[in-house]
């Protein structure tokens, strides 16, 4: 039987028809004035997705890579900072500032549960020469999603730099920087923005700019820096991935006609059906409070084989979801309902999954599982203004 392939994972994300079309246009050069005029329109509607008065640098990477940017430039070696870890992007801020000759204070979370504030603000306290706070919006390894804004609060009143990993949450739930206090922001373009891999973003605030004059960049390709002087003239430092450029204009014009508060509406109301579908299956959401909107992790029963559910739904539903990694191999699947995925998709997904948990041993005693998912997404879209978590 052909199935219509739905890529539901924590990215790369489906990528709508416009952004396909716009990036299959003939090549132009990055330093000619067609490109600037590109960047010009993307830098402008870059900024209120970034919710920032400041740039937003497109740098020619992965994710990583802007975290990598984002440490050596804002920290020199030597100097102390404080990393969230809970969950495998956590302990990957660490291995990076480690690399690069930081002391990094580490805050264990367990893995599916969100930091507090007062936990940072309890370790700022004991190390007040820390200079900065490492920490993921949303967690992608798990699904959790750290209270961002109350940290800020925090950072704030120390003097210290926040520097958050909004990889799988920029464009998917608020983070507006300004406005929380965020002094660096970064992102991917293959989770939110509905594009290919290879293309990062990241903004920093004012006083994290007048940091970045007080460091030497420890890497030559990342130096923000220079990226802002080569933005301000609508260019990028180095050769730029035309191709996504055009593309993340697309996509970016695509926010600007939808609005950003309609996205987090349909994105709030996907998480709720996800998680009420995989509840009335008789399954458990593995991150029970403080979940992300862009995927939803689900725990599995002992006996059941993750990977042995992935493989049956994906070859005989055209359904591709992700499991869990380092302990949780085998454990959970991670369901993605970011960027350009619909209800419709995720019904599918949740049948994938229950048929192939079916086939896999597990038992499903709801029939209606799906019904009961869009009666969710129904009444989150109906009720997001008086139940979003960020009003």
């Amino acid at each position: 039987m052909l199935n219509k392939p739905r890529m539901l994972t924590p990215g790369p994300t489906p990528i709508p028809a416009a952004v396909r079309l716009a990036m299959a246009q003939d090549m132009i050069h990055h330093r000619k004035p067609a490109f600037k005029a590109v960047m010009a329109e993307t830098q402008r509607l870059l900024r209120p997705l970034f919710g920032t008065a400041q740039p937003v640098l497109p740098l020619s990477c992965s994710g990583t890579g802007a975290m990598t940017a984002a440490v050596t430039n804002l920290f020199s070696a030597g100097e102390k900072v404080v990393v969230v870890e809970g969950g495998k992007f956590g302990q990957r801020w660490t291995e990076i500032a480690r690399s690069h000759g930081l002391v990094p204070v580490v805050i264990e979370v367990p893995w599916g549960s969100a930091v507090t504030a007062q936990a940072v603000k309890q370790t700022l306290e004991q190390h007040g020469d820390a200079a900065g706070v490492l920490v993921q919006c949303s967690e992608t390894s798990t699904g959790v999603m750290h209270p961002v804004r109350e940290i800020a609060a925090v950072t704030r009143s120390a003097e210290t730099l926040l520097v958050v990993d909004g990889i799988s949450s920029v464009g998917l739930s608020p983070c507006p920087m300004d406005e929380w206090g965020v002094d660096c922001l970064l992102t991917g373009s293959q989770k939110g923005l509905m594009l290919p891999p290879g293309l990062a973003l990241i903004a920093l605030s004012e006083r994290a700019w007048a940091r970045t004059a007080t460091v030497t960049p420890s890497c030559f390709y990342f130096n923000l820096r220079a990226e802002r002087k080569n933005a301000e003239a609508d260019q990028t430092l180095f050769t730029t991935p035309v191709s996504l450029i055009i593309g993340l204009r697309e996509s970016l014009r695509m926010y600007e006609e939808t609005g950003l508060e309609e996205v987090f509406r349909k994105q709030w109301a996907l998480t709720q059906m996800v998680r009420t579908g995989v509840s009335a299956m008789g399954l458990a959401p593995f991150v029970a409070a403080d979940y992300g909107w862009g995927l939803t992790s689900i725990a599995l029963p002992g006996g059941i084989d993750g990977t042995a559910v992935l493989a049956h739904a994906a070859q005989h539903y055209g359904v591709i979801m992700a499991g869990g990694q380092d302990h949780l191999k085998g454990r959970i699947i991670r369901m993605g309902h970011m960027g350009w995925v619909d209800w419709g998709d995720i019904a599918a997904g949740l049948h994938a999954l229950a048929e192939s948990y079916r086939a896999c041993g597990g038992y499903i005693g709801c029939r209606d599982y799906i019904e009961q998912a869009l009666q969710a997404y129904n009444e989150a879209l109906l009720s997001y203004a008086e139940n979003n978590p960020f009003a």
